[in-house]
């Protein structure tokens, strides 16, 4: 079995994070630019994370501890395209969730109207929706927030 080792990203891998949002979706399709990727993965709010499988770099997943009324939310969670469909996405999920357990009762995300597999992974891992935001980002779409209690 592959092991998968998580760890605080450094300046480097803060490159690696912003890069590898920069070329995914869904941040393609909502037209969120490079430099706006680097900012995220570089802003001290921001706890960011980076996932190694077989020592290679697999996935990130970037935190705002109190993003929603004080609870935390996962502002994004990116695999790498080699990596997908390998469980790293799960890891990840699991790995905010233990971070924040026994500190917040609650974990917040949101994810776009049109990433439906993406909806659906949360859904089989506890998510529910419990808001919209409609035309938040893209006119005609909706940025669904979604909670998990922990």
């Amino acid at each position: 079995m592959r092991k998968t080792e998580i760890h605080v990203a450094d300046e480097m891998e803060r490159e690696l994070a912003s890069r590898l949002l920069a070329r995914s979706e869904p941040w393609i399709t909502l037209g969120i630019t490079a430099e706006q990727c680097k900012k995220t993965c570089n802003d001290p709010a921001f706890l960011l994370y980076m996932a190694y499988t077989d020592y290679k770099p697999s996935g990130i997943i970037i935190l705002d501890p109190c993003g929603v009324a004080g609870s935390p939310y996962m502002k994004s969670i990116a695999v790498y395209p080699e990596f997908r469909g390998q469980g790293i996405g799960a890891t990840l999920l699991s790995f905010a969730e233990e971070l924040f357990k026994g500190k917040s009762r609650h974990l917040f995300l949101c994810v776009s109207s049109f990433n439906h597999r993406a909806k659906e992974f949360y859904e089989s891992h506890g998510y529910l929706a419990v808001g919209e935001f409609k035309d938040y980002i893209i006119e005609g779409k909706s940025e669904i927030l979604m909670h998990k209690w922990l």
